[in-house]
């Protein structure tokens, strides 16, 4: 079986660098492991060894077992309807502006056609290992939520009562009543604004069984899959950590770590001495200032994941910061390693 492993988290904790660190590892070990990213910084890109990197898995240079890919969120989309809508239906929506911009825009979209792509890696069987990093949208918890949003978007009561509790094809009450009153409407507006939406609506609710189904299989994966929560000791990342934790009871699943990235040295908090070097007062003054600096920011750190781990009843892995970052996914992947990880 396909093992699959998401790291989540608020944006800007190096959420990509470490998801690929981690696949890297698993290759390391021997496992054939894949990497989905959202948008790699280019420093990421080319420690992957790679020009330009697509929706569909590419091998990376130098390692057999390790594959990346990144997410093309319109591509993925037009896929999804492709596979899940009547080819009439898809022809439709794929030009209809309204889908779109929801398709193109919207965090929700964005999470569903993710961890479309995940179970469509994680069911092929090509892979041992599935990596994937999620998109910031919500601290992390909406691409959990974005399965059951995308079936209750679908069967909504809204939805129900504007195309009928039944859709067979398109419907003939709309094509009789409605349709031509929202046109007339539409001609005072001076645009098909409220036809096209209507026309959008009933589309997207004949693909109720088909996404509905795809969505509780979704949703399925990310139950069974190891969760890992990247944050840092900047109050932003932490404040999402507490609020993903908060939310997990939606979403029904149970983090197996939190990834605590950018770390000092624990015994900088207790081991900030004077420097014993010969140079003038002033100086020495400054320099012994700035690592007491370092040494309290290296005890607020150590507190604040110590209180994570107390509170959240999940071990915490620290990431040490290191300057330069890594460039390379064996230095990525031995930063990882070094923290005691189980990968």
């Amino acid at each position: 079986m396909t093992r699959t492993i998401v790291v989540t988290g608020a944006g800007g904790v190096g959420k990509t660098t470490l998801s690929a660190g981690i696949a890297s590892a698993h290759a390391a070990a021997g496992r054939t492991a894949l990497v989905i990213t959202i948008d790699p910084a280019r420093r990421l890109a080319d420690a992957l060894g790679l020009e330009h990197l697509g929706s569909d898995p590419q091998p990376v240079r130098g390692d057999a077992h390790l594959h990346a890919a990144m997410l093309d969120v319109s591509a993925s989309w037009e896929a999804i309807i492709h596979r899940y809508a009547q080819p009439e239906v898809a022809d439709r929506l794929l030009v209809n502006p309204y889908f779109r911009a929801i398709a193109d825009r919207f965090p929700a979209a964005q999470s569903f056609a993710a961890g479309e792509r995940m179970a469509e890696y994680v069911e092929s069987g090509r892979f041992d290992v599935v990596v994937v990093d999620t998109p910031p949208s919500g601290g992390g918890i909406d691409f959990y939520r974005a399965p059951a949003a995308t079936r209750d978007l679908i069967s909504g009561k809204l939805l129900r009562l504007l195309t009928g509790s039944r859709v067979p094809g398109r419907s003939v009450l709309y094509r009789i009543t409605a349709r031509p009153m929202l046109r007339l409407v539409d001609s005072v507006l001076g645009g098909p604004m409220l036809s096209d939406v209507a026309d959008f609506l009933l589309d997207l609710r004949t693909m109720y069984d088909t996404l509905s189904v795809r969505a509780r299989t979704i949703d399925r994966h990310l139950r069974e899959a190891t969760t890992l929560v990247a944050t840092t000791a900047d109050p932003t990342p932490i404040h999402e950590t507490e609020r993903f934790f908060r939310e997990l009871d939606d979403v029904r699943i149970r983090p197996s770590a939190i990834l605590f990235n950018r770390a000092l040295p624990r015994q900088w908090a207790d081991d900030a001495p004077a420097p014993a070097v010969a140079v003038g007062r002033d100086r020495l003054a400054a320099l012994a200032a700035n690592l007491s600096n370092w040494g309290a920011e290296a005890h607020r750190q150590a507190e604040a994941a110590a209180e994570l781990e107390v509170r959240h009843k999940v071990p915490v892995y620290r990431i040490p910061w290191v300057t330069p970052p890594p460039t390379s996914l064996v230095e990525i992947a031995d930063l990882v390693r070094s923290t005691g990880l189980e990968v």
